[in-house]
């Protein structure tokens, strides 16, 4: 299964500040994460693409933010993963403000995906960005990543619990269940994202909606 947008995902640029972003796209999407939450897997999956961001079991390897083209017009953003990097704390400090820089003044930010493992509870950093994203009024889209980790029941419970937090303490957010190994809640996924590119996927016909059954 592959979406018709996010397959022709094209590696563009990596720049550590505002200034140097690309000029021309007015729709992008941004990922962001603890690091090891699973962004680069989930990336990876949306797109259909083994190897689009780089995945690592060293956390925080993602440094730059990197853009990821769509079509002349969108883009997918993956940002530095924060939390475990080690790095010199002069660069951490760099990094933070070019990001910063980056969610508050891109005017062609439409939306950040936020992966967060599932089996953990949200970190307090994770709160900071969900306030900080509340304050800029720029909707945020949950990912529970590594859900595949969970029985079915827990994975669910854990969903309802932060769907009712998110509801009660951060309204701009939702949230869904996802897992890069099991693609679970991948078309979920895509349809948020589709929401904030202002992309329509066209239905099948009934003649390759036939087709594609007898398959």
């Amino acid at each position: 299964m592959q979406h018709p947008l996010y397959q022709k995902a094209t590696y563009l640029k990596s720049v550590p500040t505002l200034a140097l972003c690309p000029t021309d796209l007015e729709f992008e999407v941004a990922f962001a994460g603890r690091s090891n939450a699973g962004k680069s897997s989930a990336l990876n999956v949306i797109t259909s693409q083994k190897s689009l961001a780089r995945t690592s079991k060293t956390p925080g390897r993602t440094q730059l933010i990197n853009f990821f083209t769509l079509d002349e017009q969108r883009a997918l953003v993956d940002l530095p993963g924060y939390g475990y990097a080690k790095v010199k704390l002069e660069k951490k400090l760099e990094w933070q403000q070019g990001l910063t820089e980056y969610v508050e003044r891109r005017e062609s930010l439409r939306g950040l995906i936020l992966l967060m493992d599932s089996r953990m509870p949200p970190t307090e950093i994770d709160e900071l960005l969900l306030q900080w994203t509340a304050d800029l009024q720029l909707p945020v889209h949950v990912l529970l990543t590594k859900c595949d980790k969970l029985k079915k029941g827990p994975a669910k419970a854990n969903l309802l619990k932060v769907r009712k937090w998110l509801n009660e303490t951060y309204p701009h957010a939702s949230v869904q269940l996802f897992s890069s190994l099991k693609r679970t809640g991948l078309d979920e996924a895509w349809n948020k994202l589709d929401e904030w590119m202002a992309f329509s996927r066209e239905k099948p016909t009934q003649q390759e909606d036939a087709s594609m059954s007898e398959k």
